[in-house]
């Protein structure tokens, strides 16, 4: 008979921090929530070659480095395969082991003989148990391998499984894959661009919110401490349709450049295109100029875009595009050293958003002069001392939006 088993109330269970171990870079740090937990399993997701292979040999290149022992898993590679990889990156020590696999007892089989702290699963879709008698890839198999793991991460493995995305960009299999595991890793990013977005969509040890941010290199992926800075890169001055917005990403403001271009249509349907942000949202934001702000576009093709290939959904950006499409239409130039921020509702007025102050102290810190921000969160950016010589203006709704510019 199985024992009985009680609950135990929540005020006699204590707290402990988790164990927390760094990866050697720091923008993956962060993603995590500080570093890498003992005992927790890592999904990475993310288009082929964007980078999700090559991030996880740094890692283990960097932990190896520092005495520790990782077992890298490939189903899809040959050891010389996985050898020329690694060599572009840099030199490993003898702690970084290899282990060409399909089948997961051999796994299983080499952790009872020897513990590492980090096994790296490459990929989820290629390894297959004996338990189940399906094709690898398949739902079953996805679910059965991936239980096993995570039965076997919690003897205090941390391990990290590479998923393949499908064309819509969501991890290919069940569904349920991604509520079995702790953390969920996205990488986003044009293969062709410079840049690559980490971002983290699940966390049980962070927040879900933070992004890290990545150069493609030759000798693979540097961080980018100051991502502003690289998404303002080549900015052109006193040109229209071009304007600095500050979103935030997790607790990390990044300033952004949305271009507009508005021009007479040639069809009996207006062209309306949207890259890097949300059509529907920009679509509603032409509505408001119309009956809000009295600037009718109906007769013309709109294209907004945000410069370097970032993605946005941050509603704090309706008033950059607002303004984009404004000084596109109107062919007059915002301010070089301008950057607003703010959501725009259907009657017109600018909302409040979260994370003002770190907003405006980021657009100080790259020497922005001007700032236009909701006037509900004016009060709290005015008691900031460390503005120097910013202006700061608030608004409303789009009329005086409008006016001040």
């Amino acid at each position: 008979r199985r024992a009985v088993v009680a609950p135990t109330s929540i005020l006699e269970v204590e707290t402990t921090d988790e164990t927390r171990f760094t990866t050697g870079i720091g923008e993956l740090n962060r993603v995590l929530g500080g570093g890498i937990v003992s005992g927790s399993l890592v999904l990475v997701g993310g288009d082929p070659g964007i980078g999700k292979s090559t991030i996880l040999l740094q890692m283990c290149r960097n932990m190896s480095e520092m005495g520790q022992k990782i077992l890298y898993v490939s189903g899809e590679e040959s050891l010389s395969q996985i050898k020329m990889r690694a060599e572009r990156i840099g030199n490993f020590t003898k702690d970084m082991l290899l282990l060409c696999v399909n089948n997961l007892e051999d796994v299983e089989e080499y952790v009872k003989k020897d513990t590492p702290k980090v096994i790296v699963i490459d990929s989820i879709q290629t390894i297959v148990t004996d338990d189940v008698e399906s094709a690898p890839g398949s739902v079953s198999q996805v679910k059965e391998v991936t239980a096993r793991l995570m039965r076997m991460a919690k003897t205090g493995i941390a391990i990290f499984i590479v998923g393949h995305v499908t064309k819509e960009g969501t991890v290919a299999g069940p569904r349920t894959l991604e509520h079995m595991v702790d953390t969920v890793l996205y990488f986003e990013g044009e293969r062709n661009a410079g840049f690559r977005v980490l971002r983290a969509v699940k966390n049980r040890f962070g927040s879900t919110n933070e992004i890290g941010v990545f150069e493609m290199k030759g000798t693979g992926l540097a961080e980018v401490k100051n991502p502003s800075q690289l998404m303002l890169d080549g900015r052109p001055d006193d040109t229209s349709g071009s304007v600095v917005v500050c979103t935030m990403e997790g607790t990390r403001p990044i300033l952004l450049e949305i271009q507009a271009l508005v021009c007479q249509s040639s069809f009996n349907l207006p062209r309306r295109t949207s890259v890097g942000l949300d059509y529907n949202r920009v679509n509603l934001l032409l509505a408001v100029l119309e009956k809000r702000g009295g600037i009718v576009m109906a007769g013309c093709d709109a294209y907004v875009n945000i410069a370097g290939g970032m993605r946005l959904d941050d509603p704090s950006a309706d008033l950059g595009i607002v303004f984009a499409l404004v000084s596109s239409f109107k062919n007059r130039a915002i301010p070089s050293d301008m950057v607003m921020f703010g959501e725009m509702g259907l009657s017109g007025e600018v909302r409040g958003v979260s994370g003002a102050e770190q907003r405006v102290r980021e657009a100080a810190k790259m020497g922005f002069k001007t700032c236009i921000i909701p006037r509900s969160n004016l009060d709290n950016v005015k008691k900031m001392k460390d503005l120097g010589d910013m202006k700061v203006v608030g608004v409303a709704n789009i009329q005086q939006a409008l006016e001040y510019i």
